[in-house]
């Protein structure tokens, strides 16, 4: 299985889009070059990286996307949000694996270009529905305005473990040192219309063909792991 490691961070970065922050200095990057659905893009197309740091708090993540199109068709942020331009973050809390299509053992968080924050998941009456998860994850990207006009997208994601209910009163888990969580990291690729490309963190093997798993099954994400200073 993929292992990720995120270093702790004293002072976590500004959510902006900017990564200038020092905590992205001597992170090493992690590539997106793993074919979860499509076809695989040519590198002006979709190409992808990203680096990791934790606090207490939350998960950080800063992720460089070359993408010559970036795609918003669906303005309802619950309407075929896997078809627009979007980074999906999988988090599993406590690393365990298994069935979340219906249940909150784990999060397959669809960040859209507007910013929301984009999952299937049991509402107040237990139905399995696309709802938004804005509190969970903060996130601001910027284009640079030099070629190749990379994407730059930052985000904090506060983690939430299988005790979680939509609509009610929930309490972030407090990370700490040692902790081992199921992650993932993909980027939905749509140039123009429905998505083209799929490109993630970590090698899937098929079932049946099909790689395109994480947002049913927590058993194929990576491990991460926090680690100190």
């Amino acid at each position: 299985m993929t292992e990720d490691e995120a270093a702790y961070v004293s002072t976590p970065p500004v959510i902006d889009g900017i990564a200038d922050d020092d905590a992205w200095k001597d992170v090493k990057w992690n590539v997106m070059s793993s074919q979860m659905w499509g076809t695989l893009p040519e590198a002006t197309d979709f190409s992808g990286r990203y680096k990791l740091r934790w606090d207490e708090r939350a998960l950080y993540l800063l992720a460089e996307i070359q993408d010559d199109h970036l795609s918003d068709t669906y303005a309802d942020p619950l309407e075929r949000y896997w078809d627009d331009d979007c980074l999906e973050i999988f988090i599993d809390a406590d690393g365990s694996g298994g069935d979340h299509f219906n249940n909150y053992n784990a999060f397959a968080y669809h960040l859209a270009l507007d910013n929301q924050v984009v999952d299937i998941g049991p509402d107040e009456n237990g139905d399995a529905v696309a709802q938004l998860y804005n509190d969970h994850v903060d996130s601001a990207w910027k284009r640079d305005l030099t070629p190749p006009f990379l994407v730059y997208w930052e985000a904090a994601i506060r983690v939430f473990d299988d005790s979680y209910q939509h609509g009610k009163d929930n309490s972030p888990l407090t990370l700490k040192k040692g902790m081992q969580l199921g992650f993932m990291l993909a980027y939905c690729d749509a140039d123009g219309k429905d998505r083209e490309h799929f490109m993630g963190s970590h090698e899937i093997t098929p079932v049946n063909g099909d790689k395109n798993l994480g947002f049913k099954d927590a058993s194929v994400f990576g491990k991460l792991i926090l680690k100190g200073r």
